[in-house]
């Protein structure tokens, strides 16, 4: 099985709008699908750096004089560049969300499709797992968690269920955590708000939220004038900070114009209307349904 089916391939490629002698930035590197078909483009002269938290991804590195595979969280990613000599690059990929290795592999716990323990780190060198956040985090906090990240219906009871239960027994397992939601979830929607705790609970682990906006923020600071963001998201809450960056120039779409009524963002957006994946993509890749393709030209 694929590490990882690159999504939106051919349309994200084609919005790098790449120059073969160009510097470009792959920010999710996994199976290395994209970073591929960069290198395709690139010519002798040009560099591409690729970076991923998960130690698993390194196995896939690429061997070639041109590339360069940094394990680190993308947010770091201008301090890695600055560090190598590079200040600005031509362009930035980035493809957000969980892979399928992730999600197809039990023992890291992504997925409520396996027995694993919870765990749902990236970096499995950081110290936050899903157990800990099932099992110590307050009752309202977790509420607030289920609630923002997963958009899940009637968080606050759901987390008051597991407070109950972890209460005489510690939650270490995804199995153990389903028994204790599917009473509270009608059968014919249980894949869907499963899928949801699941993915509130996982960026709590990862901090995604916290690591898109410094990413975005920093892409405006790295990326020459014409240079572009392109940004591959899966969930609502991705796509509208990205959304709003592009827009407004910050993740919380405040629209804050000067006096001559112009908006303070770094970039124009190239396509104003999201670009989706082709029904045929989407029957070879199920994963690929919910992808949302922006793209933004630095000014």
């Amino acid at each position: 099985m694929a590490y990882h089916v690159p999504v939106l391939l051919t349309e994200s490629i084609e919005g790098l709008n790449i120059s073969p002698n160009g510097v470009y930035v792959d920010l999710t590197f996994g199976g290395g699908g994209h970073s591929r078909a960069i290198l395709e483009k690139l010519g002798r002269k040009g560099r591409l750096i690729a970076f991923d938290q998960d130690e698993e991804a390194l196995k896939n590195a690429i061997d070639d004089s041109r590339f360069m595979l940094i394990r680190s969280n993308f947010r770091y990613f201008r301090n890695f560049l600055r560090y190598h000599g590079i200040d600005r690059v031509n362009g930035i990929l980035a493809d957000l969300g969980v892979s399928s290795h992730h999600l197809d592999s039990p023992d890291r716990g992504f997925s409520f499709r396996f027995e694993g323990a919870l765990d749902m780190r990236m970096n499995r060198n950081a110290r936050l797992t899903a157990q800990k956040v099932v099992n110590d985090y307050p009752v309202e906090e977790l509420a607030r968690i289920l609630k923002l990240y997963g958009e899940v219906q009637g968080a606050g009871k759901m987390a008051s269920v597991i407070a109950k239960a972890r209460e005489s027994q510690k939650i270490e397992t995804a199995d153990q955590l389903l028994a204790i939601l599917k009473p509270l979830v009608p059968f014919k929607i249980q894949n869907k708000v499963l899928a949801q705790v699941f993915q509130a609970i996982r960026i709590e682990v990862n901090r995604e939220m916290e690591s898109l906006k410094a990413m975005l923020e920093n892409s405006s600071k790295c990326l020459l004038p014409g240079g572009r963001l392109v940004v591959i998201s899966y969930h609502s809450l991705e796509d509208r900070m990205v959304k709003n960056y592009l827009r407004y120039g910050n993740v919380e779409g405040t629209d804050s114009k000067d006096l001559m009524g112009n908006r303070p963002t770094p970039f124009e957006q190239v396509n104003k209307k999201v670009i989706t994946p082709t029904e045929e993509e989407c029957l070879a890749n199920n994963r690929a349904r919910s992808a949302k393709l922006r793209i933004g030209e630095r000014l």
